[in-house]
């Protein structure tokens, strides 16, 4: 058996290394309390008004997302496939824009993907400060039936591992 003497530099790594898995696992701790919808108001494309707290009792897929963020557009018709897969057993999807996306490129988008779920702009940014606070895109939220957040996606979503989630959800 050979001797495992670390150099200073090795050392180092190895703590470096155990700080960041200690911060990813507490990190994984805290955010697995379900965060609760808040009851925030938000406007259709259509100019409808609504309320986030409307969608308690469905499961819900929301994805704050921007026109002008690639793997957003992207990611887009894997959405509209996981919706159309679970609509007919009750999955409901909110796109929600970032604040910072022009309205008419939001609008435009929608209409010429012909996305078939709900499609909110988050005009003031309160969406994304009260179900987060979200700061990039993509970011998606799974709402179970009892209005919480069970999942918060940061960055391109497994959507394999997404969609056997919402199967789970959708059955209970």
């Amino acid at each position: 058996m050979t001797n495992m003497r670390l150099t200073g530099f090795a050392r180092w790594t190895v703590r470096l290394l155990f700080s960041l898995c200690a911060a990813a696992c507490l990190t994984a701790c805290f955010s697995s309390a379900k965060q609760m919808l808040p009851n925030l108001p938000f406007y259709q494309l259509d100019g409808s008004l609504h309320s986030l707290r409307d969608l308690k009792g469905k499961v819900t897929l929301i994805n704050f997302w921007a026109t002008s963020c690639h793997t957003c557009v992207k990611d887009m018709p894997q959405i509209m496939a996981i919706h159309e897969r679970f609509k007919a057993r009750g999955l409901e999807t909110l796109a929600i824009a970032m604040a910072y996306d022009p309205p008419a490129y939001v609008m435009q988008f929608a209409q010429t993907r012909q996305l078939p779920f709900r499609v909110a702009m988050d005009h003031d940014g309160d969406l994304a400060q009260g179900l987060g606070p979200v700061q990039g895109t993509p970011t998606m939220l799974v709402i179970n039936k009892q209005g919480e957040v069970v999942q918060r996606v940061v960055g391109e979503p497994d959507f394999m591992a997404l969609q056997l989630l919402l199967s789970q959800l959708l059955a209970e």
